[in-house]
This record gives structure tokens, sequence and C-alpha cells, in this order.
């Protein structure tokens, strides 16, 4: 390619959010563009994106990562769900798990089927046909080994790592294929005068840097996207009051759990991610209910390990860039805005958004309806989790004043809609391509003790004895895929054991 048609991509900031954009357009739009990062060595990174949602597996594979490498890279252990624990009472405990849940049959969903069976007295609880949940309840795993002719396994993964190794492995990765880092802290902006375009940024040092297109990823501050373009912050705060949290690191127990775990406090909630050499913690909570030295306290109070370091505190304003793209500048990661990591969906919406960049990447002109339609999706995908986050809050059945103002907060209209559906007769529609499927919203709203009145009438069409043969075949072939699979530390052991020594 002629010199003079290539390219310049500036990123600005590293962590995860930059590191996965630089190794991404550095796989893919490498052969046409020089990728600088900068970054600043001064500046930490939030890195309390631990837990992740299957769809990593597609942003490895598409990079060509070897899964165990990188497994081993970032002291990962898989993932087959989240456990909520205490959310719809003190001792309630439901987990959202990865993939199906039943089969379905005819028109109908599985879930249609097991309400009949529920409403005539049947006592087996949805999880029962799922083989993920059985799999995390019983600490096994092994990757699906699915085969043509044979009934699916019906379960999916993700991981659990250290977010600061990952970002360390997709910083080799990138470099490996000509990605440049520039250490330095960013003191101006330039923009150009005849367009508002971003041109370049100085750095603290005096070296200027010029580049096409700029990828924001310097965190809250939006050090481009709203300082030098002034996107505007859009405050969910309302709907989601969660502002601060506080994570700390603890030893390792176990069993070695292959799930994330959300329990329910007083003001928020605490999670729990197992890694190899150690486990990830922290409590989110509303500032208005707990005190911060009262939520440190209970973070350490229910550490199942000794602590390894002192709770490290963030504060946050729940909401989104009105724009995540502005002019010739993307925002990505916590410069695009921050929804609480309570369905693990931070490190996704970076992977979305990278995805929609190079799905959308511009022409030399920067296309308005190229900008408007990426902001359009983008806008899509915040709301639709947005939605699905509230309704963990909303839909709760705790004593305490943070979860009573929950329960009666108005809710948005989008989500007062699916509610009411699924109450009339169980019906679930997911809406375009919205990130969580009807299966996570039907285990989140059972879970959460939303009961739908009725189920679809063509479910009746069974007759009793072929329903109970219908659920009895189900919860048959969950209890032989989860039997076959190994303890999950012992395959993680066998296959993708990190070097401890190292991470001493």
């Amino acid at each position: 390619m002629n010199e003079a048609s290539r390219r310049n991509i500036v990123i600005i900031g590293g962590g995860t959010a930059g590191w996965m954009a630089a190794a991404a357009l550095a796989r893919f739009v490498g052969a046409i563009a020089d990728i600088r990062l900068i970054e600043s060595d001064e500046i930490g990174t939030v890195g309390v994106g631990e837990a992740t949602i299957p769809q990593l597996k597609l942003f490895n594979a598409g990079l060509g990562i070897d899964e165990p490498d990188f497994v081993r890279a970032t002291q990962g252990t898989f993932k087959l769900g989240i456990e909520f624990a205490g959310w719809s009472g003190a001792d309630s405990r439901y987990i959202h798990a990865f993939g199906s849940v039943g089969r379905p049959l005819g028109l109908l969903p599985f879930h249609h089927y097991w309400l009949r069976h529920r409403a005539q007295g049947g006592a087996a609880s949805l999880w029962d046909f799922s083989s993920a949940a059985q799999a995390a309840a019983r600490h096994r795993f092994a990757p699906p080994g699915d085969r043509p002719g044979q009934l699916p396994s019906g379960y999916d993964y993700a991981f659990h790592f250290d977010a600061g190794l990952y970002a360390a492995f997709l910083r080799r990765y990138a470099e490996a294929r000509g990605v440049v880092r520039t250490e330095g802290r960013i003191g101006a902006v330039h923009l150009r005068p005849d367009d508002g375009f971003v041109e370049g940024v100085t750095l603290a040092s005096g070296a200027r840097i010029d580049g096409d297109l700029f990828i924001d990823c310097s965190g809250f501050r939006g050090l481009v996207i709203e300082e030098a373009l002034h996107a505007g912050y859009e405050d969910w705060s309302h709907w989601l009051p969660c502002n601060r949290a506080l994570a700390v690191p603890c030893a390792r127990v176990a069993p070695l759990t292959p799930f994330t775990r959300a329990s329910a406090r007083d003001a928020g909630w605490q999670w729990r991610i197992p890694l190899q050499h150690r486990t990830g913690n922290g409590y989110v909570y509303c500032s208005d209910f707990v005190s911060d030295d009262m939520a440190a306290e209970t973070l350490l109070a229910n550490l199942d390990g000794a602590p390894l370091a002192d709770p490290r505190p963030l504060k946050f304003v729940t909401g989104k860039r009105k724009a995540a793209w502005v002019k010739n500048c993307v925002a990505l990661g916590l410069a695009a805005g921050f929804m609480e990591p309570l369905e693990s969906t931070s490190i996704h919406l970076v992977q979305a958004g990278i995805a929609r960049l190079l799905q959308l990447f511009p022409t030399r002109g920067f296309d308005a309806a190229d900008i408007a339609e990426f902001n359009r999706q983008t806008d899509f995908e915040w709301r639709a989790i947005r939605d699905f986050l509230i309704l963990h809050y909303h839909a709760n059945a705790r004593d305490g004043g943070f979860w009573a103002a929950c329960r009666d907060m108005a809710i948005p209209d989008s989500l007062a809609a699916k509610l009411d559906l699924f109450r009339a007769n169980g019906r679930l529609f997911r809406e375009h391509e919205e990130l969580f499927t009807e299966v996570g919203w039907l285990q989140v709203l059972v879970g959460q003790g939303v009961t739908p009145a009725g189920y679809h009438p063509l479910a009746d069409q069974l007759s009793p004895e072929e329903l109970a043969e219908f659920m009895s075949l189900a919860k048959r072939h969950v209890d032989q895929v989860v039997g076959r699979l190994p303890d999950h530390a012992e395959f993680i052991a066998r296959h993708c054991a990190a070097d401890q020594q190292v991470a001493a």
C-alpha cells in the first residue's frame, strides 16, 4: 500500500480497553494503518472487570489466541454463570447460568412446560434442567464436547481472569503486530479550527502526536470524548443508585468454584471472582445508605480468605456518553460510560464497541451516517443491559431502606413492558440483537421471585403422562452431561495451570 494512503490510529490510554482495541485493530486493520497507543505508568487502571460472559471467546478466537495459553497467562479460571445470593430474600440463592434451560418442544420454549409442571404441583427447580447450573453446583467443568448426531450439552462458559494480566497479554500480542506504545501523559488535545475534529495531542513532555482516528480509552475522565469534544453524559443513577465500590483480593480457598458470586448486602452487593492465584472481591454500594468505613468493614468481614491488600476505592456515576463516537473519536471502556459489573458486562461492552467500529470502520471523510449508526447501535445495547441490571434491584424481596427504595422506584417503560408480559403468561421476547437472551431474562426473573400467572396455552397439548416423560428426559440428559465432567480445579491443573512462582 502507498504510504500516503495509510491510516494513522491513536489510542489514548491502555488498560484492558486500550489493549483490547490495539490488539483487534492490529489484527484486522494493521495492513492499512499505523497504530499507536499512549499510556502513562503513573496513571493506574480500575481493573475490576475480572469476570466475563461467553462472548469473549469470540474475541479471543478472532485474534487467533490459544485458549489454554490465555488462561495460563491471566491466572484464569472458567465460569458457568453468576450466582446471586440473598437478592430475593436473606436465604435465597439462584444462578444465571450460561447456555440453555431444557429443550424447546414444538413451537414453545421449555419454560412454558416447566410453568405448567409447577402449576400442577411439580417440585422440580428451573435449574434442574440447566447443565451449566448443575455443573456449577458440583464444581465441575470441561469445554462442551458436542458432536454431530448427539444431543447438545446445553451449556456455555466464560472466564475469570486478572484484568491487568490480560492487558499485558494483549500488549505483547499487539506490539508483536506493529503497535507502538508511547509512554506519557496527555497535556493537551488539539482540534482542527475549521471542523472541530481532533488533530493531535501533545504529551506533558512536549512531544506531539497527530492522527486520523482517535480511540479514547482514558477512563472516567473521557479526556478526548468529553473534555475536548463535549459529548455529554446521560446519568442513570436514579435507576442504578450504587455510586461507589471497594475492591480487595484475598487468598484463594478451595473449592475452586466455576462461577462468579454476587451476594446482596445492606446497601448494594459484593462480588467474588475465583482466580488460580487469588480471589477477587468487591463491594458495590450506594453511599446514601452506608458510609465508606462501614462498607469496608462489611467487605472485609465477608471474605473467605485472608485479605492480600487494603480495599481500593472507586467512585462512579452510572450512565453513558450521549454519543460514544463524536467526529473522529470513538470512546471505549470507562470513557464511554459505566455500568456496574453485576452481570459481567464491562469487558463485553469494550468488545462490542470494537466490533462495531470494525463493521463501520470510517472512510477518510468520516461519513455522518456511519457515525450515527454506531451511536444508535451503542445506545440500544447499553439501554438493554441497563434494563436487565435494574431488574435485579427492582424485583427484590430484601429488608432495609436501600432495597425498599429500589423496589419502589419508577422503572423505564421498556422494562415495565417486559415485566408485565412475563407476569401475565410467562412470555419473553428478545429485542433485535440485545445482549441477554430470553433464557437469561427467564433465570433472573424466576430467581428474583417474579411469578407468571399463567403459561402458553399450547403447553396443555401434552397429556400429563407425556409432560412427565418430557420433564424426566430433560432432567436425565442434564445429569448425564454433568456426570461426564471432571472437577474444575482438576481440569485446570491438567490443561492450563499458571506458574504460581511467576504470580508470586
